[in-house]
């Protein structure tokens, strides 16, 4: 799986848990007729969402990413495109937080409510990641994919070649006097 799909998923995947999280922590409120948390709740969502923005505010690649990057392993053979267990493997402790905090709802709302902020904030924080990696694709003529791996290990990039980009600068026009 290309990486820039990965983390465009990625981002999906984190808001999508966000949004499931705040639906089961205002349910499991409006069950216990705990306004007050609503509104914590919210007020915590509003700053998850501010910090979230203000981290991903920059074009370039966060310094995990760029390690990431720098660390991709060469080959000149594309490796086998398998998204569905790429996902899986990449992102099961995603999907298993976020059924462990919206199954709490019913007894504590507030545990949905506190991971529905840092779903939050983690998609927003990632939200430009996509474009900084295709950049640096375009840049260096290279495509970076994701390497199979055992769930537990840590993630690893392929590194293969790709298609070079080449923009004109405009100071690269000629100016020609009639």
């Amino acid at each position: 799986m290309r990486f820039g799909d990965f983390l465009r998923t990625a981002v999906l995947l984190f808001a999508g848990a966000a949004t499931a999280c705040a639906v089961v922590a205002i349910a499991g409120a409006r069950a216990k007729d705990d306004t007050s948390l609503l509104y914590v709740a919210v007020a915590w969502w509003v700053v998850a969402t501010a910090i979230g923005l203000w981290m991903g505010r920059g074009a370039h690649a966060i310094e995990g990413i760029a390690r990431l990057l720098a660390d991709a392993r060469s080959t000149q053979t594309l490796p086998e495109v398998e998204p569905g267990r790429v996902l899986f493997n990449r992102m099961w402790a995603l999907a298993l937080a976020t059924i462990a905090t919206g199954g709490l709802a019913w007894f504590l709302p507030q545990v949905p409510a506190i991971g529905a902020g840092f779903f939050l904030l983690a998609a927003l924080w990632w939200r430009r990641q996509p474009s900084a990696v295709q950049a640096i694709e375009e840049r260096d003529g290279v495509r970076f994919y994701v390497e199979r791996t055992s769930p537990f290990a840590p993630t690893k990039l392929i590194r293969t070649p790709g298609f070079r980009k080449n923009v004109p600068a405009p100071t690269d026009v000629q100016r020609t006097s009639a």
